[in-house]
């Protein structure tokens, strides 16, 4: 099928009137282990094209490999996080199938026997309502090369003139996180799938296992999505849309899926259950090939590899070294730092729970960490099409900034404006906020005696605004305090205009 056949789609309210949506999420995280998964090849993401590999992980005749045990034990800790049971037994097996990037013909992963099993993540949702997803396994594998298809204008291969693969990739150490078939979720489903492999990126993120980059396919989602007729219980035949390495896409991916079978099911036809390719640019998917069931892959037991039986002592050992969960440590600093519950998801939502809490722990105010991070920095981070702490991080803006730019308000040097242009100018690469005000001559006039004079000036120049501020309209003082702070270059302390202007009116 060419990338560019849109396929027909039923409104998605007469999907949810007429199906049920059943979803299976399967996640592919790289651990972020110095070495491949079963030789000492280097794991550096962006080196050389076929400059990180050697006999192993090339599967040349005679390579012995040997697994990374950094990579076992990150599995444990993913899967005791995950409330997983730990297999006290477990091997290896070899998934049968070709593909170009796969140099062996076979991908060394686990089968009947993952090494965790049944677990679950409570996910918050976006209206503090909280869905378990229960977790069939975690198990681990290797990753494949990457083929890359040039000629074309899509990047894939419909169209291509001829492709080329990388083998940098493949032998890294990969985590496949698999649901138990998600019911009930209704409209919320793209919500919920979403939702969950969010809170699965932070998890993974705060057990310091993977860098979780999406965009870099560090940590992607494969959608598995059927429909069953309203009043049914079979499950209808899947389709599964592969490697989807955004938050917005798996969302969107699930959405339009609903719609296509939707669509397919109406028209009395059968859904083809196979895999297919999320495309961004225009939201839609279309088809790769025909999906395999697990008895097409041959499976069979690794024969070069021993099975892993990590001791009970071993798992209780990787069982301490847990963080505490990021849904529980936000709500721990959300009631720390005062946040409403909409102020706290707007800082979840824009990345920013760390810097600010680095901010906070720096010296500075709660409220001020979110103001200063979530303002104008905020604003260019979105339109370098950046998260915050990557912009920060690429200009070399700190937490320690911020407090110094709050203490400067604190000491009364600096009003909001004045401070609000100060931390324009670091953002800028003018210095640091004292450097700053002190190169642009920004600092409140102390003098009382200029202050009394130029209010007297507003008070005569707006003999109206005075009257209804007498007549106790004292609403009205606003524009007298405006009026005050274009005389002085908005160089006053707000506040204390304020006070003399009610103080001489009163």
């Amino acid at each position: 099928m060419s990338a560019t056949t849109t396929d027909a789609t039923l409104a998605y309210d007469e999907v949810l009137e007429r199906y049920d949506p059943v979803m299976g999420l399967e996640v592919h995280v790289e651990l972020g282990t110095a070495t491949k998964m079963f030789c000492g090849c280097a794991t550096e993401f962006g080196a050389e094209p076929n400059s990180q590999v050697c006999p192993v992980c090339l599967g040349l005749p005679g390579a012995l490999p040997v697994v990374n045990e950094k990579a076992v034990e990150s599995a444990i800790r993913i899967g005791l996080a995950l409330n997983c049971e730990i297999a006290s037994w477990c091997r290896f097996a070899r998934k049968n199938y070709f593909y170009p990037d796969m140099p062996k013909n076979f991908q060394t992963s686990q089968y009947d026997e993952p090494i965790a099993f049944e677990g679950f993540l409570e996910v918050d949702l976006d209206d503090g309502t909280t869905y378990r997803v229960e977790i069939e396994r975690a198990h681990m594998e290797e990753d494949t090369g990457k083929s890359l298809h040039v000629g074309g204008s899509t990047g894939r291969i419909h169209g291509a003139t001829h492709s080329l693969v990388d083998y940098n990739r493949a032998g890294i150490p990969l985590i496949e996180i698999v649901t138990k078939p998600l019911r009930g979720a209704g409209e919320r489903a793209p919500e919920i799938a979403r939702a969950y492999v969010a809170a699965l990126r932070d998890l993974l993120k705060a057990l310091d296992v993977s860098d979780v980059k999406m965009e870099q396919g560090s940590m992607r989602c494969d959608v598995n999505l059927s429909l069953m007729p309203k009043g049914t219980e079979a499950l209808g035949t899947r389709s599964e849309t592969k490697n989807v390495n955004s938050l917005r896409s798996v969302e969107r991916a699930v959405r339009y899926e609903m719609c296509r079978h939707g669509a397919i099911l109406d028209a009395g036809r059968s859904v083809v259950q196979e895999t297919r390719h999320w495309h961004e640019d225009t939201g839609v998917t279309t088809s790769g090939r025909e999906k395999s069931d697990a008895d097409d892959y041959r499976y069979f037991p690794e024969p070069d590899l021993v099975p892993l039986a990590p001791t009970r002592e071993t798992v209780e050992a990787l069982r301490q070294t847990l963080p505490e969960p990021p849904a529980q440590r936000r709500r721990r600093l959300q009631s720390d730092w005062g946040f409403a519950d909409l102020e706290m998801r707007d800082v979840v939502n824009a990345g920013l729970v760390e810097l600010i809490g680095e901010t906070v722990d720096a010296g500075a105010s709660p409220a001020g960490a979110r103001k200063w991070w979530s303002g104008e920095v905020a604003r260019r981070a979105n339109a370098a099409a950046v998260d915050v702490p990557s912009y920060a991080a690429e200009r070399a803006i700190t937490p320690a900034q911020v407090v110094e730019l709050e203490s400067l308000v604190i000491s009364g040097r600096l009003n909001d404006s004045m401070a609000r242009q100060v931390w324009e100018g670091v953002l800028d690469g003018e210095g640091t906020p004292t450097e700053v005000a002190d190169a642009r001559g920004l600092e409140l006039v102390q003098d009382d005696g200029a202050l009394d004079a130029a209010v007297d000036e507003v008070i005569a120049a707006n003999p109206d605004v005075a009257q209804k501020v007498r007549d106790g309209k004292v609403q009205a003082a606003g524009a007298l305090i405006g009026q005050v702070m274009k005389a002085m270059k908005g160089q006053a302390d707000a506040g204390r205009a304020r006070e003399l202007i009610l103080a001489k009116l009163s």
